[in-house]
């Protein structure tokens, strides 16, 4: 799978918007066939910045996605509320969901 992820630094007077704002593109990308995840999360320590966690299926998935109609509008219209180019991180790994983190593991049945 491939997976990115992204880090967003949202100018201050957006930031409490930014679901809202980029929702269209959110939704659209979770319906792509090879999406397996595209989620948003808030910082704790920078109430500005936003962590996309996204995987797609294979190259070819994430190859659909950066050539859809939505990427195109999100790189067209998102940029305007952003404060920085977000940075990101993206990489294939050798599985299809996430792995269990066993140095935590929490007992059955609790």
């Amino acid at each position: 799978m491939i997976f990115i992820t992204a880090k967003f630094r949202v100018l201050a007077e957006h930031a409490d918007r930014w679901p809202q704002i980029a929702a269209e593109f959110t939704e659209a990308t979770r319906a792509e066939p090879g999406c397996l995840w595209f989620d948003w999360s808030r910082s704790v320590d920078d109430p500005t910045e936003y962590v996309l966690v996204e995987a797609f299926r294979d190259d070819q998935a994430g190859g659909a996605h950066v050539q859809s109609a939505h990427f195109r509008t999100a790189q067209e219209t998102l940029p305007q509320y952003l404060a920085e180019t977000p940075r990101i991180v993206n990489a294939t790994v050798p599985q299809e969901d996430w792995s269990l983190l066993g140095e935590m593991a929490v007992p059955e049945g609790r």
